[in-house]
């Protein structure tokens, strides 16, 4: 689980809850969780913030950046990860495909991945190209594909695997209809708002690491889970939700 050495930068004008750190025994071992609650000297507006955080967190990213699952399904799960996260990583390789199987496509919940670039390097900023990239696999209706592939080929953090022709290398793999368009995308840069504007919403929710999950239904608080936890601790917080 990546920790950013500098402080964190919230955007003023964003919509703050207070965290609050809980520890959850399960199977003898002590794993973190986060119920985001209403803050103590706003109480006032908490009901509305809250709503609007809900609605914030489980909206898709783009139009062409659907969720995977069921419109339907009551609760949404979102991971805010980094495409260079280590954690990340091994959140893919070893629990989401369990996770898709049991409750995403059998409709009880939408997964929702949201960019938290904290890996990012000044004479690179690796994260956020291949978070720019994911977007322009999407405008070809590839976005999934391609984020799975992204995570298959993970090499770490800040080991150059991630540079434009590696990335484009991915597009080839996962048959991106047109890559000429797809190279054209990486370079124009017109994603980075919307990346800019993921990473500044986990900022204001006060997230540290990727991956970070966040568990939102309508009319309850969000639950979170911190890091690449065992596929149980998934389930105890998704059955906290549907029977709280």
């Amino acid at each position: 689980m990546k920790r950013k050495s500098r402080p964190i930068k919230t955007n003023k004008k964003a919509l703050f809850l207070g965290i609050i750190l809980a520890t959850v025994i399960i199977g003898g071992s002590a794993t973190a969780f986060l119920s985001m609650g209403q803050n103590n000297s706003n109480r006032s507006t908490s009901n509305n913030q809250t709503s609007e955080l809900i609605r914030l967190i489980a909206q898709p990213v783009i139009q062409n950046v659907t969720a995977l699952g069921s419109d339907t399904a009551k609760i949404t799960l979102v991971e805010f990860g980094d495409y260079q996260c280590h954690y990340c990583a091994q959140f893919h390789r070893d629990v989401r495909h369990e996770i898709l199987d049991k409750y995403v496509n059998t409709g009880q919940i939408k997964f929702i991945f949201k960019d938290f670039v904290i890996n990012d390097k000044p004479f690179d900023k690796a994260s956020t190209l291949a978070a720019r990239a994911s977007y322009c696999a999407a405008e070809q209706g590839k976005y999934w594909n391609y984020h799975d592939e992204v995570y298959n080929n993970s090499k770490g953090e800040n080991t150059e695997w991630i540079n434009k022709s590696s990335l484009e290398g991915f597009a080839k793999i996962v048959h991106v209809p047109d890559l000429e368009k797809f190279s054209n995308c990486l370079d124009s840069q017109r994603y980075n708002d919307v990346i800019l504007q993921n990473d500044e919403l986990a900022r204001s929710l006060g997230l540290k690491s990727t991956p970070t999950f966040i568990l939102v239904q309508d009319g309850k608080q969000p639950l979170g889970i911190v890091g690449a936890q065992p596929f149980t601790v998934f389930q105890q917080a998704i059955s906290q939700l549907e029977n709280g």
